[in-house]
């Protein structure tokens, strides 16, 4: 092996399983099993997930370590981790495990490892803990495929600011309804919704297209005409698009609301700008993570544009 091999340095970010969950809450495996049966769930699944998990752990190291210096970091340290310029960051876990590392990596090659094919379909996950020994020496040598991935930010006027990699949302925290004023362009109005929902291109499948399904759906049966759409897949965009769009949920129009300003695209050239109306529980969140949030209350203006963060997933 040579030295230079030798001084790369690997991240492995890891996660704990239901199984360590559970035995953290419950002190002990068999007050989790007492629990889970008494729930009337299996318990072996979760022993076979976290079985899987370790194996697939360990099967990581044994092909990481020869490789270069290898630092094991779990889930909850990845906020606040320094990640170096040349570090090769690889993820074993879920799409959300992925997504959320996402979003604190710069220009550092993130490769998805997925613990357990026949649990997890894996969309973000394309290689097992095995292709890691032939995959990361190709990253090393920049001999590998990466696919750019644009984010989503939201910028305060007090100087917080959240990122998101598959959405971010704007609203009140009982999502019941939200009052704020509304800016894209040089068009502006208040509006009281539900909540606005920002979307990325690789969010596009997600969420995005749960609301287009349902916009979709409402004006079918409302006009009971087939609208131009071939399929719900078409609303999808690129991961790469340098571009988001944003739907306002069940607007409400009213004498002080209206209910133009619904969807549209955001872009370098075009933010998104809301001045929030709400005296309490007012929150934007990302990825659908609730716990992952700014206060967005009365007076707070948010700037929502495409980040100039990228994220780099070997494929």
């Amino acid at each position: 092996m040579n030295q230079r091999m030798t001084e790369n340095k690997i991240v492995l970010v890891q996660r704990r399983t239901r199984l360590q969950e559970l035995i953290v809450r419950y002190n002990t495996i068999q007050q989790a099993q007492f629990y889970i049966e008494r729930m009337g769930a299996d318990f072996d699944d979760y022993v076979q997930e976290d079985r899987r998990y370790h194996q697939a752990l360990d099967a990581a190291l044994a092909e990481l370590q020869p490789l270069g210096r290898v630092q094991r970091l779990d889930r909850e340290h990845v906020p606040s981790f320094i990640f170096g310029p040349e570090d090769v960051v690889v993820v074993l876990g879920q799409d959300g495990l992925v997504a959320n590392t996402m979003k604190y990596v710069t220009d550092q090659p993130l490769i998805g490892v997925n613990p357990d094919p026949q649990r997890w379909d894996g969309v973000l996950l394309p290689f097992t803990a095995r292709d890691l020994g032939t995959i990361v020496p190709e990253v090393f040598r920049r001999q590998r495929q990466v696919k750019e991935v644009r984010l989503a930010r939201a910028e305060l006027n007090d100087g917080q600011s959240l990122t998101g990699v598959n959405d971010l949302f704007i609203g009140r925290r009982t999502h019941v309804s939200a009052r704020y004023e509304i800016t894209i362009g040089e068009r502006r109005e208040q509006q009281s919704s539900s909540g606005i929902i920002v979307s990325t291109g690789m969010g596009s499948t997600g969420w995005f297209k749960s609301v287009m399904a349902g916009a979709a759906g409402i004006m079918k049966a409302a006009s009971q005409q087939e609208l131009q759409m071939n399929s719900y897949d078409s609303t999808s965009f690129s991961w790469d698009a340098p571009y988001l769009y944003y739907s306002v949920r069940e607007p409400f129009p009213s004498r002080t609301t209206a209910a133009e300003l619904i969807f549209g695209k955001i872009d370098g050239q075009q933010p998104l700008k809301i001045v929030s109306q709400m005296p309490e529980n007012g929150v934007i969140f990302s990825d659908g993570v609730e716990s992952d949030y700014l206060e967005f209350n009365s007076g707070i203006e948010a700037t929502i544009s495409v980040a100039q963060q990228k994220a780099h997933l070997v494929i």
